[in-house]
């Protein structure tokens, strides 16, 4: 071989495609995921795979590692010149994690309830590097810091129960993180994290990247519904629509000019205000006076665990939702909205305070009381696969509140109203014998929404609804979730770290912070005359976006 030739083969190797997919197509039985789909990331490249909840993104990065299970899957998978699909089990098992990470969407579902954060992050590193226990637990540390967690020589203690969501999501990250891998998977890495943590991420992975890209390489590939993070983040676009890709190119020119329709509805989604102006005789249907909720603390001692004191998760909230009114409540991972929301819901021991339902306090519920209550004041769970049981088909998870609340609708009756939910959420019947496991995240939520409204409760409390959705779904959600109100006068406690959508979905809002409710008032009024230093931090970092 000539000496232009080697130099011609040396430069090719280093622009050679990191990860090459060729025809991919992913079929579970009759069903096709994913079909004929073709692109490659380079080394060091961020590569961002957008499209709608169920086309197919997710199940492109699975394929990768090879996760899928019983899936039948053909084409080409190439990792840094070698093929995937033909290697042993074993071997795919050394590249996971080490030189392949992956970050997946449902963090309270991927993490060993049995383990603590830390050891879970260690394992990774005792695996693949050879180091000690010990230096392993210093290292995971380490990650949780750099991963923005607050008091990580703690938390490496903690179990992902004790976490949360956005918490959960970021020790997600440190262990995806902790080998440095070639190539990360990035599947809905912001998801569970309020506006300011989502920028420190985005910057986080970022340095990260461009780090080790001078090293190894590190290429990403991002799947993710946040157009705004595909602007910030990545260098080329993939976009899918029914497990087919439809359109890529650069970032600039997607965004500025796309080609395709499906890529121009996507770019147009935007969260529109949709509120009806709340009656001035509207009753209160919840009211909440100085509400406190406390835990137990607890370290490692000589002997097991002792009890170190108390941590207030909530402290002294006070709020009110009438009749047809939506509050949006906001703050920071780990302020306290999502247990607040589990003592409104009276599924949380309150340590002071008193909450009331319809001018009756919640702890004088009693019998059959309380289950008209339950039907009334229902909830929407942040994550949609740990609340639907994996046991069930969807007709059963959707009616189980008709059998309990509505016994005297017959099987037939029963299921009409099923069918009737879930096409307001955008299911189609054909999938009342399917089980969760076979719908995308975004799909799994929209289904725990059929369950809720089925019922047509009084009061709905949504902890963050919308954060597994795509933007056009979740521009949908949102306008089914208004039309409900108006159709049945209901009142929303609505959870999100997502001011868009706040804004675009609550009449008030209350602010919270380490616990408390430092803001509250008109949410337009908040939104363009912020009071507290709080509440300005948060609307800034949301503009960055």
């Amino acid at each position: 071989m000539s000496a232009q030739a080697i130099g011609q083969a040396a430069q090719d190797a280093v622009h050679a495609p990191l990860l090459e997919l060729e025809h991919l197509r992913v079929a579970f039985g009759d069903t096709v995921a994913v079909d004929d789909l073709t692109f490659a990331i380079g080394q060091g490249e961020r590569v961002a795979l957008v499209g709608e909840s169920g086309s197919g993104k997710t199940v492109t990065a699975l394929a990768i590692l090879r996760l899928l299970g019983d899936a039948q899957i053909s084409g080409a998978i190439r990792f840094g010149g070698e093929e995937l699909l033909g290697k042993s089990e074993r071997a795919i098992q050394g590249l996971r994690g080490s030189q392949i990470a992956m970050i997946f969407q449902e963090p309270m579902t991927a993490l060993n309830p049995l383990f603590t954060v830390g050891e879970q992050i260690a394992e990774t590193i005792v695996a693949h590097e050879g180091v000690s226990p010990q230096q392993g637990r210093m290292r995971a540390v380490e990650l949780l810091a750099r991963t923005g967690v607050t008091e990580p020589e703690k938390r490496v203690l903690s179990y992902p129960h004790q976490l949360s969501g956005g918490q959960r999501q970021r020790a997600m990250i440190a262990m995806a993180l902790a080998c440095r891998p070639r190539l990360l998977l990035a599947d809905e890495p912001t998801t569970a994290l309020d506006v300011t943590i989502r920028a420190q991420i985005v910057d986080l992975l970022l340095d990260i990247q461009r780090d080790e890209a001078q090293k190894r390489g590190m290429a990403v590939l991002l799947i993710t519904h946040d157009l705004n993070l595909v602007r910030r983040f990545a260098q080329r676009v993939a976009v899918m629509e029914q497990g087919v890709l439809v359109e890529s190119g650069p970032v600039d020119r997607i965004f500025e000019a796309p080609q395709h329709p499906y890529t121009q509805r996507l770019i147009a989604s935007r969260p529109q205000r949709h509120v009806t102006p709340v009656l001035p005789i509207a009753p209160v249907l919840l009211d909440a006076q100085d509400v406190s909720v406390s835990f137990a603390t607890k370290l490692p001692g000589m002997r097991g665990w002792f009890r170190s004191g108390r941590f207030d998760a909530v402290s002294n909230a006070t709020l009110s939702v009438r009749q047809g009114e939506t509050l949006g409540i906001v703050g920071e991972s780990g302020s306290g909205k999502s247990t607040l929301a589990m003592a409104l819901l009276g599924l949380q021991r309150t340590a002071q305070g008193a909450i009331e339902f319809q001018g009756r306090p919640l702890s004088s519920y009693r019998g059959h009381d309380q289950t008209a209550l339950r039907s009334n004041l229902q909830v929407v769970f942040q994550d949609p696969f740990s609340s639907l049981s994996p046991r069930q088909t969807i007709e059963r998870i959707v009616g189980e509140g008709l059998a309990l609340h509505r016994p005297q609708l017959d099987p037939a009756a029963r299921r009409e109203k099923v069918i009737a939910a879930l096409r307001e959420v955008g299911i189609d019947r054909t999938s009342l014998s399917r089980y969760p496991h076979e719908f995308s995240g975004g799909q799994r939520q929209r289904i725990a929404i059929a369950r809720a409204i089925v019922l047509e409760p009084r009061l709905l409390v949504l902890d963050e609804p919308t954060s597994a959705l795509d933007v056009s779904i979740q521009q949908q959600v949102l306008t089914l979730l208004s039309t409900l109100q108006h159709k049945y006068n209901l009142g929303f406690v609505f959870i999100s770290h997502d001011l868009a959508v706040i804004g675009a979905m609550a009449h008030r809002v209350a602010v919270m912070q380490n616990g408390a409710i430092v803001e509250t008032g008109d949410v337009e009024k908040i939104f363009s005359q912020p009071r507290h230093p709080y509440t300005r931090k948060l609307l800034e970092a949301s503009l960055q976006e």
